[in-house]
């Protein structure tokens, strides 16, 4: 008779809550662009300090990369965030 440890349920989770998290979110330089991200997430970490923002121009300058540190405090923040993120129009990809 063999054992299996049992298989690792959604709840499972590599990240210690609550931590710093960063995402990258990648969308057209446009203006506009920056401030969208910082009110998305502000909606899910009222503590965001926009002064934490990283900015990085794509080689050519038509895209830009904002990387957003937030505080997590679980799963399904990450997840609702994510979510949010990816489906606002003016983001291309969120990582």
């Amino acid at each position: 008779m063999s054992t299996q440890p049992p298989s690792p349920s959604r709840t499972d989770s590599l990240i210690e809550y609550p931590c710093r998290f960063p995402i990258k979110v990648m969308g057209a330089k446009a203006e506009g662009f920056v401030h969208a991200v910082t009110t998305v997430a502000r909606q899910f970490d009222p503590t965001f300090d926009a002064a934490s923002i990283e900015l990085r121009e794509s080689k050519g300058g038509n895209y830009l990369g904002v990387t957003i540190t937030i505080n997590a405090t679980s799963r399904e923040q990450l997840d609702e965030l994510y979510r949010t993120l990816s489906t606002h129009p003016m983001v291309k990809v969120v990582l």
